[in-house]
């Protein structure tokens, strides 16, 4: 079992029992060292990863969980064995986009199709079976503006230049705002999928692989 972004290892390490080879993976240095002191005393492997790549060996797990990580669908699936599980939680590229719009950031880019039927479509390409999806936009809300800064500073990709001072008047303003209406409400955009991994045989041959292959044994 491999669990991609465990951030602290809070979750997997509720999840007890386990198989007996659990790994886990994060990207997010601040989170690295407190997720080796929790979950390397339990028997769990804890590797630091800067890229989509993993450092496993192919057909290495049996359940893939991620929450909240990047991936390359294509890794995932040379990890797991045939008929293995990928399950996935991911924020969409909308998610508290009122917050971007109240600083006047723009959201990210590279992140604004993020959803998920471009999910479901990656996960099949890459020889995917989807068992289970679903996405929701949910209500998010900020009670005082302490709490929004706080949150800001704990995600800084949602505004990657956040700081108090330069955006002191967008705070002020937002507090007004929940003043005169009791909260500051944003969407959230989440989603998950369930997916079982097909045949290594079909996932070992790339489209033109499996041209090539026809065309061969049409002229044997």
């Amino acid at each position: 079992m491999l669990d991609m972004g465990t951030g602290g290892g809070e979750l997997l390490s509720m999840l007890r029992p386990w198989p007996k080879f659990v790994c886990a993976t994060e990207s997010y240095l601040p989170n690295l060292s407190v997720a080796k002191e929790r979950l390397e005393p339990l028997g769990v492997t804890v590797l630091s990863v800067d890229d989509d790549r993993l450092p496993f060996e192919t057909d290495q797990f049996d359940l893939v969980l991620n929450k909240l990580e990047s991936y390359s669908p294509r890794e995932v699936r040379r990890v797991l064995t045939d008929g293995g599980y990928f399950l996935t939680q991911q924020s969409g590229g909308t998610d508290c986009f009122e917050i971007n719009e109240r600083f006047g950031v723009p959201l990210h880019s590279a992140f604004a199709e993020w959803k998920l039927d471009a999910a479901i479509h990656g996960v099949r390409e890459n020889h995917f079976e989807v068992v289970k999806q679903s996405e929701q936009f949910l209500r998010q809300r900020f009670y005082d503006v302490g709490a929004l800064i706080y949150y800001l500073k704990a995600i800084p990709w949602q505004i990657p230049d956040f700081e108090v001072d330069k955006y002191r008047e967008e705070l002020h303003s937002i507090h007004l705002h929940i003043e005169q209406e009791g909260y500051f409400e944003v969407t959230q955009h989440q989603f998950y999928l369930l997916a079982k991994a097909l045949s290594s045989v079909i996932f070992k041959c790339n489209q033109m692989d499996f041209l090539e292959l026809v065309a061969q044994r049409r002229l044997l």
